[in-house]
């Protein structure tokens, strides 16, 4: 029994997209069959058609690692192709890219809109991730607020989200 199988998750869509995200970021997955049995492990059952829609959402991709295995990536960009983020800012791009519609700037606050049920997930995203010019967020079933410490960082930073969810 492997040392995630004590974790679970509700069984919402975000928590199953995030699941998926983690499984991609820490394992080796070859297939869907073994990305589903990694899932089962954290107490997600997925049909494989589910499955499909989640990693065409996530803009999920096989590539050829080096040793000549065909794994799924998050993504569509490799960490090559835009050397001027870091790896925290390319991750966040891979998820921002597909869950992003909207972001503006209001006053110390960014509000950010997403397909339903995504906010929450984009929020977690942008938490995880220490970035200076954000105190924090707060998200609701289609919109994250993004709470800024003062009206500069937070054009700044909705620039910036925008240019990550744009790549």
């Amino acid at each position: 029994m492997s040392e995630s199988s004590s974790l679970q998750r509700p069984t919402t869509r975000t928590a199953r997209l995030s699941a998926i995200e983690e499984a991609l970021t820490n394992h080796v997955v070859t297939s869907q069959s073994q990305l589903s049995a990694i899932l089962a492990d954290q107490g997600i059952a997925v049909t494989q058609a589910t499955l499909s829609r989640d990693l065409d959402e996530m803009n999920a991709f096989k590539k050829r690692l080096p040793d000549g295995t065909m794994a799924y990536a998050v993504g569509h960009v490799s960490d090559d192709e835009h050397p001027d983020m870091t790896k925290a800012e390319t991750q966040m791009s891979r998820v921002l890219s597909g869950l992003v519609t909207s972001v503006a700037a209001a006053r110390n606050l960014i509000v950010v809109h997403t397909p339903s049920g995504a906010a929450q997930y984009v929020a977690s995203v942008i938490d995880k991730q220490p970035v200076e010019g954000v105190l924090g967020t707060i998200a609701g079933d289609d919109t994250v607020m993004v709470i800024c410490p003062d009206e500069g960082s937070a054009e700044a930073r909705a620039d910036w989200l925008l240019a990550l969810a744009s790549k």
